[in-house]
């Protein structure tokens, strides 16, 4: 047996033993892939596995999370903080080996994978992050970002429309360091792929830009090694490797099967699995120290290569003092010094649409904020979220193309506003990678009915604790005469669910001010401006509370005049101005109502009960007002409260008609309140 075979086996069987012994797993991917693993990693993958988070490291992402302990094999095997006890709790509580691979928990996992296409997609922000962080840092002769991204892909990732999505923008930005290898078994869970996916998915991704190379066999290390030195050279397109494994490969009663895909082997297989790859029969978790000093070399290596790249940045930082300065900033995961200098202070004379009001506060923002880079999903004019002369982010013209057609002016990687197209969940996939890349502060822009169709990327944003700011513009009814298909409904239902996502719906444009800052400043989790087509009244501050208020979730606005109130209205960002007019309507028959500004639910679970209380004060009638699902309210309304919102579809019809029609509109909210008390 070789030394390449020798490894390659060694994966397998690690891969094996972890998930018979836990009982649970998926071995086939793991067993099929070794090769191009170990291919990828002891011939060309540049990290040290002593510094998992060194800048300058080849990204290495699996799409097909399911498959983690081909990753986790790899990880023990070249040295990173893994032991092979923990390979041995894999899938238990408390282990670093989880089902799926989990960024932020074991050491060299650099994105959380499992939902197919993902890791794809993310892998194209990670491209992304570096092709812009080379524009901007890299100077003639000094190269400090200069690293490729690898990601291991399998036919399941490639039949989500996130990867399609993802690869279509990869082609058309010419990510030239973006490398997927393609594990092509024809093999899925229910059966062969023929059930399902019969397409040329070479000639696909060559429609997308891509260049293509095939591998005929999976287990020739020299062909892979070469098909991947091919893809490197060519730094003007991605490149997809299309390599033809069989799943399973060495179990001899599995092998090509489904049966290997998502359960153990079993024992009996298990042993003759190691019978036909030549491994000791009885010992389980078997490391030959031969494979073991083969894949270690990778530390000492790793560190050389940081040292050298270490000494590169000192010269660099030494004629770029500036530009260093910057980078340790950025690379911190600080906030650059002044970054909100120049957010304006809005009054009265500053009605406008959130969106609007947004755009202004971005703007401020990004001049003093040089790590700020993203853009919408085709729709910047309508959101409000052009970063305005910062430039495109587009790939650089080629000999002979020109600029003409160049959209931001021939800035190339260097510009910072990303035209993503129409493609939403790609969109916040990438942007988790721009996040996990690290040097980069990504934003997205879409409508907020269009949320749904990027709400699984959002959602590894909030699990990864990744700091993504999307802006979700056309928050209500009020988008008009688009109609329901437009006009989100249980949306906000849908992220006020959703773990670690912090949610603000600013009422005027000092609350969206003020949510620019708390999204700028949370760094643990992903935050969600949601802002209006439609126009607002500014507040003027010296006769309502100030806007920092925002900060705890909710506030007082106004209070009642002539003593405590006997009604709270509860309202969020559109609603808000009803809710005042509401309270003037009120005071005239004689009501007390307090309104209370509540742009985050989130926020305000989060501070003290002394807090909330003093807001929502115990014992006194409530009444909420938003322009979206009930659902939730209740908890602070209470069963004795009252809720106006919007448990049904919209309609296509001017905003004030539609308002009127459904119900917010002060006097409404003045009735339902009287009713409330009984007084109606």
């Amino acid at each position: 047996m070789s030394l390449d075979e020798l490894c390659v086996n060694t994966i397998r069987m690690i891969s094996v033993d972890a998930i018979q012994k836990a009982n649970s797993g998926h071995p086939g991917l793991p067993m099929g892939a070794a090769p191009m693993a170990y291919t990828l990693w002891t011939r060309h993958l540049k990290h040290n596995p002593r510094d998992p988070k060194w800048p300058n490291r080849d990204r290495f992402v699996l799409s097909g999370g399911h498959g983690s302990m081909l990753l986790y094999s790899l990880l023990y095997l070249t040295g990173y903080d893994l032991s092979l006890d923990d390979l041995k709790t894999f899938r238990q509580w408390g282990s670093k080996t989880a089902g799926h691979p989990e960024y932020g928990l074991t050491p060299g996992v650099e994105v959380t994978t499992g939902p197919l296409g993902q890791g794809l997609a993310t892998a194209v922000g990670l491209a992304m992050a570096e092709a812009h962080l080379a524009a901007r840092y890299n100077r003639p002769g000094q190269a400090v970002v200069d690293h490729f991204t690898y990601v291991l892909a399998t036919d399941g990732d490639m039949m989500e429309g996130v990867a399609a999505e993802a690869a279509s923008l990869a082609g058309h930005l010419r990510l030239g360091k973006l490398i997927c290898l393609y594990d092509s078994n024809d093999i899925s869970l229910d059966g062969g792929t023929p059930l399902c996916f019969t397409e040329d998915v070479a000639k696909r991704f060559e429609a997308y830009g891509w260049h293509v190379v095939t591998v005929e066999d999976g287990n020739d290390v020299d062909a892979i090694d070469a098909a991947i030195q091919e893809a490197k050279a060519n730094t003007e397109q991605p490149s997809l490797l299309v390599i033809r494994t069989q799943i399973g490969y060495g179990s001899p009663n599995k092998q090509g099967s489904s049966k290997a895909h998502g359960s153990p082997l079993g024992k009996d297989e298990v042993v003759a699995t190691r019978r036909r790859l030549g491994w000791p029969e009885d010992v389980d978790f078997h490391v030959p120290q031969e494979a073991l000093a083969a894949f270690r070399k990778a530390v000492d290596e790793g560190a050389r290569a940081q040292a050298e790249w270490e000494a590169r940045f000192r010269a660099w930082a030494e004629a770029n003092p500036e530009l260093a300065q910057e980078w340790s900033v950025a690379f911190s995961g600080k906030l650059p010094e002044g970054w909100d200098q120049a957010i304006p202070v809005f009054g009265p004379e500053d009605s406008a649409a959130t969106r609007a009001t947004g755009g202004k506060v971005l703007n401020a923002i990004a001049a003093h904020y040089p790590g700020l880079f993203g853009g919408s999903a085709d729709l910047n004019a309508s959101t409000n979220t052009v970063m305005k002369g910062l430039g495109d982010f587009e790939s650089p013209a080629l000999p002979g193309e020109g600029v003409e057609g160049a959209v931001g002016g021939g800035w190339g990687y260097a510009g910072r506003n990303v035209h993503f197209g129409v493609r939403e969940h790609a969109m916040a996939a990438a942007a988790n990678g721009i996040a996990i890349h690290g040097g980069l502060r990504p934003y997205t822009a879409t409508f907020f009915t269009f949320s749904d169709y990027l709400k699984p990327s959002l959602r590894l944003s909030a699990l990864m604790e990744l700091p993504v700011i999307y802006v979700f513009t056309h928050d209500s009814f009020c988008v008009g005469e688009d109609g329901p298909t437009h006009q989100p409904i249980e949306q906000i239902a849908m992220l006020r669910a959703m773990p670690n996502v912090v949610t603000l719906r600013p009422a005027d444009a000092s609350e969206t001010a003020e949510a620019w800052r708390v999204a700028i400043e949370r760094l643990d989790g992903p935050t969600v401006l949601l802002l209006t087509r439609q126009n607002l009244p500014s507040l003027d501050r010296s006769v309502f509370a100030p806007a920092e208020g925002l900060r705890k979730g909710a506030y007082v606005l106004r209070d009642a005049e002539g003593g405590a109130p006997e009604i709270v209205l509860i309202a969020t960002g559109s609603e808000v101005a009803v809710a005042l007019a509401a309270q003037d309507a009120l005071a005239a028959r004689g009501v007390r109502a307090r309104v209370v500004s509540m742009p985050s639910w989130e926020l305000f679970d989060a501070q003290p009960a002394s807090y909330r209380d003093s807001v929502l004060p115990p014992g006194v009638k409530r009444l909420a007002v938003e322009a979206g699902s009930s659902m939730g309210w209740h908890k602070y309304v209470g069963i004795d409260g009252d809720i106006i919102a919007l448990d049904h579809f919209g309609a296509s019809a001017p905003a004030e008609v539609l308002a009127r029609e459904f119900g917010f509109t002060p006097e409404n909210v003045t009735s339902r309140a009287l009713r409330l008390l009984g007084r109606g």
